[in-house]
Parts: structure tokens; sequence; C-alpha cells
């Protein structure tokens, strides 16, 4: 007598699957089991439906089925800032526009809504997981848990006061309350987040970094993002900040080193050898006249590559899709070289990439047995992503996140045919709207 099926929550059958791992491979026929938080199995579609009985089975005849993308640099809360102060560079754009706007209205309510608008906004595209750099991260961190998104949560550092803490000793003690709370959270994790070499002293770095050897925490950190940046620090540090964090002992297996847009053939070796992650922001950059991340000469040297939004007041949005054809196309003219950052090579920089850059290689980033089932289904079948010759060519150059019909964090549904389960469009619209009318009075 044949075995009887095995009773699961969850089948997916999609007419393409991408597991990232291994690299480049596309699999037609296939079907993702998942049970409880995690994928049970990858395996032939006629091979699980005899195999499983699941509680729920979705099939998706003309989407891809990947991994659910890691947004590997933000500030969410910054959501409410889209728009506000465009066509400025960085230093412009801080000190005389963002900063102030800080000042008057960053409190709990400014980044809980923020987070929120955030959230939905990404479940929309297909990103399952975020990498954060904000203000208030108490806030941050239990609104992420009351939504059930997957988020790494920085605990800020800056020698300035702000609304969230008015001393470094104080950064330094909410921080670690923060951490010390949200520690045992599945779905969250937290790291440092000193702002940049040039808001952060060497005696706070010094403090990050035992701390974060203690803790086993990333350290996220604006670094070498303009050349403006790199020549002031030499000037007041006698040497480039990449050199300063390495004097400091911050150039290692931690380091989540966003922008890199400036750097050198022994700073790109000394990346790879320390085994930092490099976060690649090419539409901010772009957007600010920042520079260029030589993301293909990152590639090829070893260094673990991610990508990230950075926030919408300078992006303006949190599309990874477009992140990733952008990412991909600056790569290609910055190496002077068309096959340079292929498309195989961008899906994983926003998907494993991101998560090994977070420490969570292990646990997502891929469609692989043992894994959290983060996933997200891509619709093909749209004119615009017609004909389809090659299924990764075409969910890098052509796709867009209004081709995203559903998502799953640790196995759950967050968003059913386009409707996100856990918030209200309406309502969130008139926050917006609340918060609009404040920031522009």
């Amino acid at each position: 007598m044949a075995d009887s099926p095995q009773s699961i929550d969850l089948l997916i059958e999609p007419r393409w699957l991408v597991p990232i791992e291994p690299h480049g491979v596309v699999l037609e026929q296939h079907a993702v089991a998942v049970d409880g938080d995690r994928i049970l199995a990858v395996l032939p579609a006629a091979e699980a439906r005899a195999h499983y009985a699941p509680r729920e089975h979705v099939v998706l005849p003309e989407h891809a089925l990947l991994p659910g993308l890691v947004n590997a640099h933000t500030h969410n809360p910054m959501a409410l800032m889209r728009g506000l102060a465009d066509d400025l560079p960085l230093m412009r754009w801080l000190k005389e526009h963002i900063w102030p706007a800080e000042a008057r209205f960053m409190g709990p309510e400014f980044v809980r809504d923020g987070v929120e608008l955030a959230v939905a906004e990404m479940l929309r595209g297909g990103t399952t997981c975020c990498n954060e750099n904000y203000f208030f991260p108490d806030v941050q961190a239990a609104t992420y848990r009351r939504l059930g998104f997957r988020a790494m949560v920085g605990l800020p550092v800056v020698e300035f006061p702000t609304a969230w803490a008015a001393s470094r000793d104080e950064y330094f003690d909410k921080g670690l309350a923060v951490h010390d709370e949200f520690r045992g959270e599945a779905l969250l994790g937290t790291s440092f987040a000193p702002h940049a070499p040039y808001t952060v002293s060497d005696a706070s770095f010094e403090r990050i970094r035992m701390l974060a050897d203690q803790l086993d925490l990333p350290v996220h950190l604006h670094l070498h993002e303009t050349a403006h940046e790199v020549e002031e620090a030499k000037r007041e540090h006698g040497a480039r900040p990449f050199a300063r964090m390495q004097a400091l002992g911050l150039v290692n297996d931690h380091l989540i080193a966003v922008h890199m847009t400036q750097l050198t053939e022994a700073e790109i070796a000394a990346c790879a050898e320390a085994g930092a992650s490099v976060v690649h922001c090419a539409e901010s950059n772009l957007k600010l006249a920042s520079g260029f991340c030589p993301a293909e000469k990152l590639r090829r040297a070893g260094v673990n590559l991610a990508l990230g939004t950075d926030g919408c007041a300078s992006n303006n949005d949190l599309d990874m899709f477009g992140e990733m054809r952008s990412a991909a196309l600056l790569a290609k003219a910055v190496a002077h070289d068309a096959a340079a950052f292929d498309a195989a090579s961008t899906l994983h920089a926003a998907t494993l990439g991101g998560a090994r850059a977070l420490g969570w290689g292990e646990r997502i980033g891929s469609i692989v047995p043992g894994k959290q089932a983060d996933l997200a289904a891509i619709r093909l079948d749209d004119l615009e992503t017609q004909p389809l010759y090659n299924v990764l060519s075409q969910l890098v150059y052509a796709a867009g996140r209004h081709q995203v019909t559903d998502v799953w964090i640790a196995g759950v549904r967050k968003l059913r045919g386009r409707i996100l389960s856990d918030l209200d469009p309406v309502e969130l619209g008139a926050k917006t709207r609340r918060w609009r009318e404040r920031l522009s009075g």
C-alpha cells in the first residue's frame, strides 16, 4: 500500500522557479513545499502533488517565483519625505533641508507612520527584508514586528543631539536597550548604525567595534559616498575614511559599507580579504551626483555585493526592481563592459547578497530547503514582458514592481493578488496626506 501524502501548510507551483542557488538557474514546472515558516522541499511539480497534501495550494501559471528581495540599505521612515527636497547635492540636501525637517518633525509618530508606508510599498514590490538605518529604532522594531516584516534595525550613533538621544552615551545606552528588547524576535535583528565617518568620532567607532565583536552584530555605515567626503577626511584626519576605518579595526566581516563610490584597487582588495559587504545604491548615487560604485570590480574581486534603494527622500522610491535595472546598467557603463554585472549577478545581489551582508545568508536569500519561506511571485505574461526568451533577463531589464502579485514572509502571505494582508491603503493615504500638510506648512 502506497504511503499517504504528507500534510503540509503550503505548496506553490510557479511557471518558473528562480532559486538563486545554484547561480543563474531557472527551474521549470517545479514546486516549493512549505511547512510552518520554512521551505521543506523544491521538487518537480508532478512529484510534489503526489507526495504532499497541502492545506493551501497556489498555482501560478504565468509567474516566476523568487526569494523575497532584500533592500540592504534604507531609511524607511523617510518615506514621508518623498520629494521634499529634490535636485540638490548631498551636503546641501542634508544640511539645508533634511536635518532641519527632522529637527522639527522626527518622533515616534513620524517613524511609525513612515515605516508603515514603506512596508506597504516594499511588499507591493516584492521586498521582504530591509536593512534599516534611522532614529527611534524601538518604534521601528515594534512596527516591523506588528506588521510581520523582516528587518535588520540599525542602532544609530552620531555626535550631535537629535530627538532620539542627546549625547554619545545616550545613543549607546538606548541602542543597547533596543537590542536587548528585540533580540529574541524571529524576524528582527539589530546592527550598529554609525551614520558616517564625518559625523562619528574615533571614540564612538572604537566602542562600536568592541560591542559589535562582543554581540556579533553588523556595523551598517555610509562610507566613501562622495569625493568631497574623502577630500575632507584627508584634510581633517590625514587619511581616507576607509583607511581610518581600517585603523580602527572596523573593516571586517561585520562591516556593511554603503555607497563606496570612491575606491582604489587596494581598498577593493582589502574589502575582499576582510569579508566586508558593499551595498550598491545606484539610483540614490545618480540622483545626488555622488559618484559611481565600481560594482563589477568589487564582484570580480570576490566582495559580497548587495543592493539598496537608500531612503525615499533621495531616490525617490523603494523599488528594488528599478534598483536592479539601474544597478546593472550603471555597472556596465562604469566597467565599459556590456557583459558586466549580468542579470544573474544582479538578482544574486538583490537577494542572497543582501542576506549575506546582514549575516542572514543561512536563513533567507535563496529558495533552498531549510531556509525561511520568504518568497515573491512576479507575473510575466504582461505585454511589457513579452515575448519572453530569458527569465532572468526579463526580471532585471523589463519587469516592474507592478507585476508582483503575491508575497510570503516566513510562510505567511503578506500580499495576495496585489492586495495587502495587514495594511489598509486608504488609511495609509490619509496619514501621508496629513504628514504632507505638516512638512510643507
